[in-house]
């Protein structure tokens, strides 16, 4: 059973601190010698191991790496939802600091931040290194920080700022102020990284798969440095997990969205997700209390899952995401595409009328009655629509989530790239590596049919009549990552609306995409919305107006969460 597959100790670190005061004549002086307490349990190895598992099990939170993640997915341009649905209240950014997701991210990092601090202050605190086998301290440590700077990297780049937290000794310490992103990532995300690269081993045997790996460490450390614009200190450790020929690229996109292929060649740092492990429990029940048993399935099909299938579809595919997978041109020389006409990456991401292959035991063409008012398709990553006829009743799955692949490492690489030397023929490089798999052309391929140019797939041909080309450059190729080759490599996987903050493009995304719309909405004769609607996406019955009020409501002040008012309402030290 692979290391956190297991039975997760129930929050034995969130029991061991219990604060009681008694005077010196209570009887409650008295030891319980069966219990174990803070002060018994750090004897040994196995002992912080099983602490660290606990750090490793907040992981799974819905809020970290399941369910709850399609609300920060429906305030980008690639999801989009209905007045109806849950998910509506994020896709119109009229979020706000008690709305539920909004807690429970916050939350939900700190009892990670929690369990693993308890792993670092107790290990570093007097505890007999004679305890531990041959670099076991070390690695035990690093994959704590390693943990620890992934929380914080959760809360800076959702919240633009933390609380820093410290296992508390007295009632004074419980609440801190709250630290700038900048001073959390120097003080804690760097510091924590470099250790863990420094400590953890490149690979684990087979029994310990899902621990934090060296590659993991150092792509997380890439990635902060590239959102804080270190070009040069990104590409440099981006270019260091490539050089190290630890990982490739798998064959098939969609061995990275299977519970059949997980920890494969592209996995850097993946989230172990069972079905078979505390059965007939929901998906999104969590393990955060010593008296409930959670799951260690993930929730998330039910939010992406069609109603006829068993999901909810709470959100739902762009018509700027399905038309731009339509513009991806079949490269019908590669041999992924098997003597398909969609490209393999459509294919493992989104399901449209006329998609091709098997949907939960069906031909697509059998699968009817999905694609009424307004829908023109739905979401298939992450979802059990490839070995079952139907959904799990409990929202359960075992699909593993994955936070960090090889594909999302070389476009960043080549993002890193431009922005620091402008050499956009490597950033090509690399994009074309990740379009060569998904079986699409390549940019190279197009710039040697258009004299050194290429599409713009970003723009709708449906609403433009077509789209222009451009000469390749740092400013195009940056732009084609931007707008094209991350939305459709990495939709559905929890990325995009920090990246249109952190690129400043939101406002211009948005406004863009609400003409398209407007467009639509003043052509749905041309459109034939009453008569099965015209490719390349078949929309019917009416126009889903996903940015009107995104637009409308879109200012600078959402680009982050606002802090929890549970937090602000109990730390008196945030209004000081």
């Amino acid at each position: 059973m692979k290391f956190i597959k297991k039975n997760i100790l129930k929050l034995m670190m969130l029991s061991s601190l219990v604060f009681t005061s008694c005077n010196e004549n209570d009887f409650l002086d008295e030891v319980n010698p069966n219990s174990i307490t803070s002060a018994t349990f750090w004897q040994s190895e196995k002992q912080f191991n099983s602490a660290l598992t606990t750090a490793y099990a907040a992981l799974q939170f819905q809020a970290i790496s399941g369910a709850g993640l399609q609300f920060e997915m429906a305030m980008s341009d690639l999801g989009g939802a209905e007045t109806w649905q849950q998910t509506y209240v994020y896709t119109i950014l009229g979020q706000n600091d008690a709305t539920p997701y909004v807690r429970e991210k916050w939350n939900e990092s700190y009892v990670g931040i929690f369990r693993a601090n308890q792993v670092i202050d107790n290990i570093n605190n007097n505890i007999d290194s004679d305890i531990f086998v041959n670099s076991s301290k070390e690695e035990i440590e690093a994959q704590a920080r390693f943990l620890r700077a992934f929380f914080y990297f959760q809360l800076v780049t959702t919240y633009n700022q933390a609380v820093i937290s410290k296992i508390p000794e007295n009632q004074s310490e419980f609440n801190r102020p709250l630290s700038t992103a900048d001073e959390v990532t120097n003080s804690i995300i760097i510091p924590d990284l470099e250790f863990a690269i420094d400590n953890l081993p490149q690979e684990w045997p087979s029994s310990d798969l899902g621990r934090a790996t060296w590659g993991a460490a150092t792509a997380l450390l890439a990635k902060s440095y590239l959102y804080n614009e270190e070009w040069t200190n990104a590409a440099n450790l981006f270019k260091q997990v490539i050089d190290s020929d630890i990982y490739s690229l798998t064959e098939d996109p969609m061995d990275n969205f299977s519970h059949l292929t997980e920890f494969n060649s592209e996995s850097i740092f993946e989230v172990p997700y069972s079905e078979d492990i505390a059965p007939g429990i929901p998906g999104n029940a969590v393990d955060d209390n010593s008296f409930e048993s959670g799951a260690e399935a993930s929730a998330i099909t039910h939010a992406f899952a069609h109603l006829s299938v068993g999901g909810f579809n709470e959100i739902m595919p762009t018509y700027y995401l399905h038309e731009m997978f339509t513009a991806d041109e079949v490269d019908e020389s590669n041999p992924i595409n098997d003597g398909n006409m969609q490209s393999k990456r459509m294919s493992v991401s989104i399901i449209p009328r006329n998609g091709e292959g098997m949907l939960y035991g069906l031909p697509v063409s059998e699968r009817q009655g999905m694609w009424p008012f307004g829908q023109s398709s739905y979401v298939k990553k992450y979802t059990n629509w490839y070995h079952k006829e139907s959904e799990d009743g409990q929202n359960r799955s075992g699909i593993n989530y994955k936070h960090i692949r090889l594909a999302d490492v070389y476009l960043m690489y080549a993002e890193a790239v431009l922005n620091s030397t402008g050499d956009y023929e490597t950033a090509i490089n690399y994009i074309d590596m990740v379009r060569s798999r998904a079986g699409v052309k390549t940019l190279e391929q197009y710039m040697e049919e258009n004299t050194g140019a290429f599409p713009q797939f970003h723009v709708s041909e449906q609403v433009n009549g077509s789209r222009p080309l451009v000469q390749a450059s740092a400013a195009t190729v940056l732009t084609h990552i931007q707008r094209v080759e991350r939305p459709l490599e990495l939709c559905f996987e929890g990325f995009r609306y920090r990246d249109l903050v952190r690129w400043g493009i939101a406002r211009e995304v948005f406004e863009d995409l609400r003409q398209e719309e407007i467009w639509r909405e003043n052509n749905l004769d041309a459109l034939n919305l009453n008569g099965g609607g015209i490719a390349p996406m078949f929309i019917v019955e009416r126009i889903r107006p996903d940015f009107n009020l995104l637009l409308a409501n879109y200012s600078s002040v959402l680009d982050y969460f606002p802090i929890p008012t549970d937090e602000t309402q109990t730390n008196d030290q945030l209004n000081n």
